[in-house]
C-alpha cells in the first residue's frame, strides 16, 4: 500500500511540475488564419488601374525611359515598372507573365522570333501602342580590332541569352558573313574581360550615352568600331553615328564613328476588347498619349524628345485603342504639340477644311501618316 502511495504522489508532482514548466511556443497560425482575409472588393479597388511595364536591365535606357512613366500615376491609374532581361524575354513576358501588360521590345525582335518559330501565333498576340527612340549599336573593341570583320574567330560578349544585343549582334554579324565566338556574360562582366584583353570586343545595343561605356576612360585601349549600313542591314536598321558629346572619352571632337541604330517600340499583348486588361491598358494609353509633352522636357530622359507617336514600325500593328486616340485627337486639334505641329503643316499643303465624317478621319490620317514618312525620309 505504501508503495502505490508513493507512486501516486510521485506521478501527481511530476505531472504539477510540468504544468509549471514553460511551454515551447505553437507554430503560428497562417495569417490568413489569423486575420480575416482581405475581401474581393479590396483586392479589386487595389488592382484597380494597374498596369505593369516589363523594361530592361538596370542601368539601361529602357529602365531609365520606364522609370519616367510613373508621372502618370493618379487616383486612376498606377504604373509598375519592372526590370527585365532584354528584348527576347519581354515579348515572352508580355506573352507569359501574370501582372505584364506593356514591354519595351527592339523593333527586329518580332521578326527575329518569328524566324526561329519562337512563340506560335506571335503576330496575333502582340501589338504596339508607339514606336520610341532608336537605340545604337556599339561595338567597344580593343585597339587592334580596326574593323568589324576583324571579330572573325574572335571572342566577343554580346551580353545574356535572350537579351535585345545579343539578338541583334547575331543578327548583324550574320548579315555581314562574320563567324565570331559569341559569349553571354552580363556586360559588366564582360567589360572587365575586355579591359583585361581576355576578349576582343563587346557588343551593345542602347541609347547613347550609355552609363557602361561613359566611363570607360581614353587611355584603356579601347574604342568604338564603326559599323557601315549595308543594303542588307538597311532593311532593318538606320545610320547613326557616335559623337564627341555623346562619349567625350571615346570619340574625339574631329571624329565621330559611324554606326546603325534599331528602333525600339512600347509593345502590348493583343487583349480582347471590354476585357478588364483591355481597359486598363486603353485607359494608360490616353494617359500616355494626352500627356506625352511632358516627357519631352527635362527632367525625363533625352530620348524622349526623338520619339514620334505617329511613326509606324513596319511589320508590326498597332494596339487599336493607340490607333484610334490617334486619328481623333490629330485630326480634332487635341494631339501632342509635335504631332499637331506637323499635322497643321500637313493640312495647310492640302487645303482641308470642314467638318469630316469618321472615315474621312480615318483617310486623312492616313494620308497624313504617309506624308510624315515622306518628309521623315527626307523626300
Amino acid at each position: 500500500m505504501r508503495r502505490i502511495v508513493t507512486a501516486i504522489m510521485y506521478f501527481a508532482f511530476a505531472g504539477l511540475a510540468a504544468a509549471q514548466q514553460p511551454q515551447p511556443p505553437q507554430p503560428q497560425q497562417p495569417q490568413q488564419q489569423q486575420q480575416q482575409r482581405v475581401s474581393q472588393p479590396q483586392l479589386s479597388v487595389a488592382n484597380q488601374g494597374t498596369v505593369g511595364v516589363i523594361t530592361g536591365m538596370e542601368g539601361g535606357t529602357y529602365a531609365r525611359t520606364a522609370a519616367d512613366l510613373t508621372i502618370l500615376d493618379d487616383d486612376t491609374l498606377r504604373v509598375l515598372p519592372t526590370l527585365g532581361k532584354g528584348s527576347l524575354q519581354n515579348l515572352s513576358d508580355i506573352l507569359y507573365l501574370r501582372g505584364i501588360d506593356v514591354g519595351f521590345v527592339q523593333s527586329d525582335a518580332l521578326a527575329y522570333a518569328k524566324q526561329h518559330n519562337m512563340f506560335p501565333g506571335l503576330s496575333d498576340k502582340i501589338r504596339y501602342i508607339a514606336k520610341l527612340y532608336d537605340e545604337e549599336i556599339h561595338v567597344l573593341a580593343r585597339k587592334d580590332i580596326a574593323r568589324i570583320q576583324d571579330l572573325n574567330d574572335q571572342r566577343v560578349n554580346v551580353d545574356v541569352v535572350g537579351s535585345g544585343s545579343a539578338m541583334t549582334a547575331e543578327i548583324v554579324l550574320n548579315a555581314l558573313g562574320i563567324k565570331a565566338k559569341l559569349e553571354h556574360e552580363k556586360q559588366i562582366n564582360g567589360l572587365e574581360e575586355l579591359k583585361r584583353g581576355d576578349i576582343a570586343a563587346i557588343i551593345h545595343v542602347g541609347g547613347a550615352p550609355i552609363p557602361l561605356f561613359s566611363d570607360v576612360p581614353g587611355d584603356a585601349g579601347l574604342h568604338f568600331v564603326p559599323i557601315t549600313l549595308t543594303p542588307a542591314l538597311a532593311q532593318t536598321y538606320l545610320p547613326d553615328r557616335f559623337t564627341h558629346d555623346s562619349y567625350p572619352r571615346l570619340v574625339p571632337a574631329d571624329a565621330p564613328v559611324d554606326t546603325i541604330a534599331v528602333g525600339d517600340v512600347m509593345a502590348v499583348f493583343a487583349w480582347q476588347p471590354h476585357t478588364d486588361r483591355y481597359n486598363k491598358v486603353t485607359h494608360f494609353v490616353s494617359a500616355f498619349f494626352g500627356r506625352f509633352d511632358e516627357f519631352q522636357k527635362p527632367p525625363r530622359h533625352p530620348k524622349w524628345r526623338e520619339v514620334n507617336l505617329t511613326a509606324e514600325v513596319p511589320g508590326w500593328t498597332r494596339f487599336q485603342p493607340a490607333q484610334d486616340w490617334l486619328v481623333q485627337h490629330t485630326v480634332a486639334g487635341t494631339a501632342g504639340t509635335a504631332t499637331q505641329a506637323r499635322f497643321n503643316v500637313f493640312l495647310s499643303q492640302n487645303g482641308t477644311r470642314g467638318a469630316l465624317s469618321e472615315a474621312d478621319k480615318e483617310e486623312l490620317f492616313r494620308q497624313f501618316l504617309n506624308w510624315d514618312k515622306r518628309q521623315a525620309d527626307g523626300h
